[in-house]
């Protein structure tokens, strides 16, 4: 059976968690790892505060990069033992990207309902991606 990317994209959020932006921009005066997965030319647009670019395309093979873990021996099991947070435009990469990850044993991955977008209609702040 067929399934289109909406339909798969449903699935997905039904089977990871899901944060609303008030509730991440809580989060933003604790370190936490917090990850981009839009395209460079999106980033360059604006991210969320704290946040580290790892395209969607790529994150699976560059997570064990991420500046918080990458000095570890065992980048990807100290980070499986962190809160992961993935946004995107939408909300519907990064839960792809969220539903990728609970399958390389990721049990704690959020990703923002509604994305950048959402963030941004609620007039939460967002930074220059060379401030970064």
């Amino acid at each position: 059976m067929l399934v289109n990317g909406r339909d798969l994209a449903n699935r997905a959020k039904q089977s990871i968690e899901e944060i609303h932006c008030h509730e991440l921009a809580l989060l933003l005066t604790q370190e936490i790892i917090l990850i981009d997965v839009r395209e460079r030319h999106e980033v360059d647009t604006g991210m969320l505060p704290g946040a580290i670019h790892i395209a969607r395309g790529v994150l699976e093979m560059q997570l064990d990069t991420h500046p918080a873990v990458a000095h570890h021996s065992n980048p990807l099991e100290v980070m499986a033992q962190q809160p992961v947070y993935l946004y995107c435009r939408s909300g519907v990469r990064s839960a792809l990207a969220a539903e990728s990850l609970q399958k390389m044993g990721f049990t704690r991955v959020f990703s923002l309902a509604g994305g950048i977008q959402a963030w941004q209609d609620a007039k939460l702040p967002v930074v220059n991606a060379k401030a970064q």
